[in-house]
């Protein structure tokens, strides 16, 4: 269960949704027999479909991996999305000056999907499984590469080492750590200290917080 208090719980549907197309990366996490959870990183996506209110999230395993095997037992999953993520010294807030009473954070945005889960192994919805994450991955290029630039015996035996997974959204949990607890001359501060920063990711960081501080 994401700790949520008040003032980083995020609830908004367009956020969540915009939080999960943004990140690279996901984690798909499910019970395991052992009492360990079973954990995989993967490239997931969001698609809507008719009767699931929230969506589906898509996505594939390598065949080799046991955790698609174990997911079919488990019957449910967590897939995890992050957004942006940035370290803030004490030493950017205005009070630091004041009364010394700050420590260092960490702020970050996530968002935790929930639901069901089906083994997807018809050569066919993979296929259209592996050409939608294609697609959306490959939007950004000058040139978009598709799966049918492949040859199709070639993409074929390919579809023959994956499993695929959808997962129906029944939860959407999301968390927005962005300074909105701090006075905003802290968060001012923190928002400078990060925009300073020669790391991208600090800027976007800085970016979000300052978004967070208008209510976006």
């Amino acid at each position: 269960m994401l700790y949520q208090p008040p003032a980083f719980r995020e609830e908004r549907p367009e956020v969540l949704r915009g939080l999960i197309r943004s990140a690279r990366l996901a984690t798909l996490v499910s019970n395991g027999p052992d009492g360990v959870p079973d954990v995989t990183h993967l490239p997931l996506l969001l698609v809507e479909e008719d009767g699931a209110e929230e969506g589906l999230i898509i996505g594939h395993f390598a065949r080799g991996n046991p955790h698609w095997r174990r997911l079919a037992d488990a019957g449910r999953a967590v897939a995890v999305f992050l957004g942006v993520e940035a370290y803030v010294s004490p030493n950017w807030y205005a009070s630091k000056a004041e009364h010394h009473k700050v420590v260092p954070t960490s702020n970050y945005e996530a968002v935790h999907a929930e639901g069901p889960v089906e083994i997807v192994e018809d050569a066919e919805r993979l296929h259209d499984f592996v050409s939608r994450l294609t697609a959306a991955r490959e939007a950004a290029q000058p040139r978009p590469w598709s799966v049918t630039d492949a040859p199709a015996p070639f993409v074929a035996g390919q579809l023959r080492g994956i499993v695929g997974f959808s997962l129906r959204v029944e939860r959407l949990v999301g968390k927005r750590k962005l300074s909105q607890n701090r006075v905003p001359a802290d968060r001012d501060g923190a928002v400078a200290g990060l925009e300073a920063s020669g790391d991208g990711r600090d800027r976007e960081a800085a970016a979000a917080m300052a978004a967070a501080a208008r209510g976006e």
